[in-house]
């Protein structure tokens, strides 16, 4: 016999327990299936693990930066402190806390593989091998996310390379790391281990941090170097093979790089095999394309609309932080459909993600840290936008001064000169990421630089340096 609900949500990460909660919040029956750790990748895998190695390191290099505190920081990092702590961040890979929230929020869970098999029909083969059948009156909403992305480089899968999973949950640090791509989660890693003691090499195919402001990859890749850091810039590898301990790695140059691990970085790929899609005409493996309210773009949906893809596996905005904003609105929208109302989904209503397209917000953790939101340069000149553009030193910020003369970083907006209005800002600094939300604020708000002007920075703070892309704009 099956169970029925209002709806079924595939994946228990935050993504799909934000579908859930805002759905159940509305008046729907909910379940969530999950096939690993309730709280998904972000919070065992990714987002959690890695910043709790990265503070460490962080906190060590800020301390290095203040005469009076220097003096007193006779040593390195202790790494198994680190590593203990990160376990203690991810509650020692145990869920329990999350399935007491799923339980306290009156949302229902059931563990295993789900798979599609029809129209609002999911099959779920529990760990033991058993099946469940489950059936959504509304909709199934899937969430099942992202995994790395192993490139066809000869001898590399047989290398057992890491990806992000086996990075942020080691539990030890290697002596020779080999990191191969230069994104975030390379950048990251390339960070954290490297203050961990491990000599890194990291090898990338273009620019380091390629897709965000140029000089954002320039600084973190000139820090990462004076950190001890090899990186190899305009690279790759070829071939990889795997001698016991030892990983040797051919680059495309004909030189090689030995190390005793190699992380690789270089992208993602949906979770969505053996999903079970082709059974609603769609084709497993591949992305799920959504619109605004996250509906999935399909036949399938041509009558009625039931099958929703929120997070990762849209390819929208691959940050967890934007696929709970997703959440949030395929919450409300599937409710309100579920009871029959006809919701306002129009930009910037409280049942659509509008945000994916023009005002994704991000922090990179590296040394210095990368905040940015919106559109770069580049990208707001590629679509056609008419825009001028404001830089400025960040360690010329009063603010500045209370890290001595270590300071490094720089700023930039992006306006758009049609209407006044900021469209794009980057900040590269320490600490900026706590800055990043002002930006944010005036992108969403659409907030003229004329009224910018009126937003008075608190004196001495580095929110000074949007006084001084003002000033250096001239416009207002």
């Amino acid at each position: 016999m099956a169970e029925t609900y209002d709806l079924v949500v595939i994946g228990a990460g935050p993504v799909g327990e934000n579908v859930a909660d805002y759905a159940h919040k509305e008046g729907l029956s909910v379940v969530v299936v999950e096939s690993e750790l309730v709280g998904g990748e972000c919070s065992y895998w990714a987002c959690m693990p890695s910043k709790a190695l990265l503070r460490p390191g962080a906190a060590l290099r800020g301390a290095r930066h203040v005469a009076g505190a220097k003096q007193a920081v006779t040593g390195g990092l202790d790494a198994a402190a680190v590593f203990a702590r990160r376990d203690s961040t991810v509650s020692n890979f145990d869920d329990t806390g999350q399935v007491s929230w799923l339980d306290s929020a009156g949302i229902d869970l059931v563990r295993g593989k789900g798979r599609l098999d029809g129209p609002k029909r999911v099959v779920v083969t529990a760990p033991d091998g058993s099946e469940v059948v489950l059936e959504a009156r509304a909709a199934v909403a899937v969430c099942t996310g992202s995994a790395a992305l192993i490139p066809p480089i000869e001898g590399l899968a047989d290398a057992k390379p890491w990806t992000s999973r086996e990075a942020t949950s080691a539990s030890a640090a290697p002596g020779r790391l080999i990191v191969l791509g230069g994104g975030v989660v390379g950048a990251e890693m390339a960070t954290a281990y490297t203050s961990l003691g491990s000599k890194v090499t990291m090898v990338v195919r273009g620019g380091l941090l390629g897709g965000m402001e140029p000089f954002a990859g320039e600084m973190v890749a000139e820090s990462l170097r004076h950190e001890g850091a090899d990186v190899r810039l305009g690279a790759g590898i070829t071939k990889v093979v795997r001698d016991g301990g030892t990983v040797t790695a051919t680059l495309d140059d004909g030189s090689t790089v030995e190390a005793d691990e190699i992380l690789v970085a270089t992208g993602r790929t949906p979770r969505t095999d053996g999903l079970g899609l082709a059974s609603v005409g769609l084709e497993d493996g591949e992305w799920l394309s959504v619109d605004d309210t996250l509906l999935v773009d399909a036949g399938t949906n041509a009558d009625e609309p039931w099958l929703y893809a929120v997070g990762d596996v849209n390819r929208r905005a691959l940050l967890t932080h934007q696929g709970k904003y997703q959440a949030r609105a395929a919450g409300r929208v599937i409710a309100a459909r579920a009871k029959g109302e006809s919701p306002d989904t129009g930009p910037w209503s409280r049942y659509t993600a509008t945000a994916d397209h023009d005002a994704v917000p991000q922090v990179t953790f590296t040394d210095p840290e990368v905040a940015s939101v919106g559109l770069t340069e580049d990208a707001a000149k590629k679509a056609g936008r008419r825009i001028r553009t404001s830089e400025y030193d960040m360690s010329w910020v009063a603010g500045a001064s209370v890290y001595d003369d270590a300071y490094v970083g720089r700023a930039k907006l992006v306006i758009d000169d049609e209407t006044d209005v900021p469209i794009g800002a980057t900040f590269v600094g320490y600490d900026v990421g706590e800055m990043l939300q002002s930006a944010t604020h005036a992108i969403v708000g659409r907030i003229p630089v004329q009224r910018l002007w009126h937003a008075v920075p608190a004196y001495p703070t580095l929110s000074e340096i949007w006084l001084r892309l003002l000033e250096t704009d001239g416009r207002a």
